[in-house]
């Protein structure tokens, strides 16, 4: 995904991704995974988490695996909390896994992963936040005064 594509396309993603495996989510409470993924379940997705450090232990009340090979479980879209030189693995997992979005985190980019994701007919989005674009696509950050760049005065039917 480049910054070229719409916000229909974000709302899209976001709407039918249920499963979120975030690979390099922590279990301390300050770092970004932890509290991005602590958004998402609590607006409804089921976090998968993946740390090789956490293997085996719960975090956020789920099982962590090492791996995305390891997640026996339907994944809709694998969120990436790691380094860009550590993405490629990734994403062949993702495709493996056959997940049907492989996203990467603020900062994050690869154009190795891009063409691969690509290859396999997996969405694909880099440098942006889950729990940010959720927030701005579906009401939460126009709440605190945000400038999302949506102007409507309806109040969208998906939210509660």
């Amino acid at each position: 995904m480049s910054d070229g594509q719409g916000i229909s396309e974000l709302r899209l993603i976001l709407r039918e991704s249920k499963t979120i495996a975030v690979v390099g989510l922590s279990a301390n409470w300050y770092r970004p995974s932890y509290f991005a993924a602590k958004y998402m379940q609590e607006h409804g997705y089921k976090i998968i988490p993946v740390n090789p450090a956490y293997k085996g232990q719960e975090v956020l009340g789920e099982r962590c695996y090492s791996s995305l090979g390891e997640i026996e479980e339907r994944v809709d879209m694998v969120d990436c909390f790691r380094k860009s030189e550590d993405i490629m693995p990734i994403a062949e997992q993702a495709v493996a896994i056959r997940a049907k979005v492989l996203w990467l985190q603020l900062g994050v980019k690869s154009e190795e992963a891009s063409q691969v994701a690509g290859n396999a007919g997996i969405t694909y989005v880099e440098d942006r936040c889950v729990k940010i674009e959720h927030g701005r696509l579906f009401g939460g950050l126009s709440w605190v005064g945000v400038n999302t760049k949506i102007i409507s005065s309806k109040r969208p039917k998906w939210l509660p």
